[in-house]
């Protein structure tokens, strides 16, 4: 029995999506010198799509969020994909689960729709840049890491990320 590669999740259009392989994809074609984004989209492409189901109406989507994700990894500033993407950043402690809490009663209460997702992987965490929990990501900015925001904080960048995300 062989070992499978992880699966991490990547924003895909409005939904995120877990791809199996696809940090091993995607440190094998940083690691080449002088590769062409597109080339490099390409690849990523082709071994993601290898052991990953890709709708056929959807393989522009994925290209882009992984064209996205190559340009994140490179330490290039990344606009977010359509729709409002929140990540709570924490190991799954008290505090990681207020602001999840304090997330999800901002969204009730203002009426927006966003994806949820709570990131618990350590690795994940640091690509952020993230040393202390809980941490907040609103449409991949760092809102708040190492303590916990109030609710009118919470509730005002939830409102400016819908606002600046777009549809």
């Amino acid at each position: 029995m062989t070992d499978m590669p992880l699966q991490r999740t990547i924003r895909i259009g409005q939904a995120t999506v877990g791809l199996i392989g696809l940090d091993v994809a995607l440190a094998r074609i940083l690691r080449e010198e002088g590769l062409a984004e597109d080339e490099a989209v390409a690849r990523l492409f082709a071994a993601v799509s290898r052991d990953n189901y890709v709708p056929a109406g959807a393989a522009d989507l994925y290209r882009e969020a992984l064209r996205r994700e190559i340009r994140r990894q490179r330490g290039e500033r990344v606009a977010p994909g359509p729709g409002l993407a929140i990540r709570i950043l924490g190991p799954g402690c008290v505090s990681c689960n207020r602001l999840n809490t304090l997330v999800i009663e901002a969204l009730q209460q203002l009426g927006i729709a966003a994806d949820v997702e709570h990131v618990h992987d350590l690795d994940e965490i640091w690509r952020y840049g993230v040393t202390q929990t809980p941490a907040l990501i609103i449409n991949e900015e760092v809102k708040s890491a190492g303590r916990l925001p109030t609710p009118a904080q919470v509730a005002a960048w939830l409102r400016d990320g819908a606002a600046d995300t777009p549809a």
